[in-house]
C-alpha cells in the first residue's frame, strides 16, 4: 500500500495529464504539422458582398463568422485545378463525422460571370457537394473581392467560346476567429485535407494566436 504522500503525488501527476490532454487539442498548431502552406502572419477575413446562385446578396465576412470556410475563386469550366480542388474537398467532407463537418463552409466564386450563370454554377457545385456556396457578381465586385484578400484579379485567356480564364489556384482557409490562416494549393491532396480539417477545426484559434 502507498504512503499517504506517494498516494498524493500520483493524484497530482494524474491531474497534470489530464489537464495536458484536455488541452492540447487548444494549442495552435506547431510548425510542420499543418500539410497546407501557413501564411506568416493571420490575415483578416474581407467584407466584400456578392450574390447567392439563388439571388441572395451574401456579405462574406457576416455569413461565414465562426466557421471554418475553405474559400475558392474558380470557374465551372476550368480543365483541371477547380473541379479536383472540389471533389478532394466534398470526398473529406464526406468521410468526417457530421459534428465536424458541418462546421465546414465552402464558398466558391466565380470567376468567369459571362458563362457561369446561377443555374450553372449551381448546377456545377452540387455535383460535388449540395452545401457548397457558390458566389457570383460583376467582373469589378469579384475583382475587387479578390483584391481584398492581395490575390491578382482573373484574367480572361484567348477567344471564343471555349476560352480559358487565368486565376490563383489555391483554396484559403479561414479559422472560425475570422482570420485566414493557410492556403492549399493545386495539388492537395485528399490525404493532406483528411489531415488538416481536423486540426483547423479542433484548434481554440484567437486573433494573436501564432501560426
Amino acid at each position: 500500500m502507498p504512503s499517504a504522500e506517494v498516494r498524493r503525488f500520483l493524484c497530482v501527476v494524474c491531474a497534470a495529464m489530464l489537464v495536458q490532454v484536455a488541452c492540447a487539442g487548444s494549442a495552435p498548431p506547431r510548425p510542420g504539422e499543418l500539410r497546407g502552406t501557413v501564411l506568416p502572419e493571420p490575415m483578416p477575413k474581407p467584407a466584400f458582398t456578392l450574390t447567392t446562385t439563388a439571388g441572395a446578396s451574401f456579405d462574406f465576412r457576416a455569413e461565414t463568422h465562426g466557421t471554418l470556410t475553405l474559400l475558392f475563386f474558380g470557374y465551372t469550366h476550368c480543365p483541371d485545378i477547380c473541379p479536383v480542388h472540389m471533389a478532394n474537398i466534398a470526398a473529406v467532407l464526406g468521410k468526417l463525422p457530421p459534428q465536424l463537418a458541418n462546421q465546414v463552409t465552402v464558398v466558391m466564386v466565380t470567376v468567369d460571370p459571362e458563362r457561369d450563370t446561377p443555374e450553372r454554377l449551381r448546377s456545377w457545385l452540387d455535383g460535388f457537394d449540395r452545401s457548397f456556396i457558390g458566389l457570383t457578381g460583376t467582373i469589378d465586385d469579384i475583382s475587387a473581392a479578390q483584391r481584398s484578400l492581395n490575390l491578382p484579379p482573373a484574367v480572361r485567356q484567348g477567344e471564343g467560346p471555349d476560352y480559358l480564364v487565368g486565376h490563383a489556384a489555391y483554396v484559403i482557409a479561414f479559422t472560425p476567429d475570422d482570420s485566414a490562416r493557410v492556403l492549399y494549393p493545386s495539388g492537395t491532396r485528399q490525404s493532406d485535407w483528411a489531415h488538416d480539417l481536423p486540426i483547423l477545426l479542433e484548434t481554440q484559434w484567437s486573433a494573436n494566436s501564432p501560426n
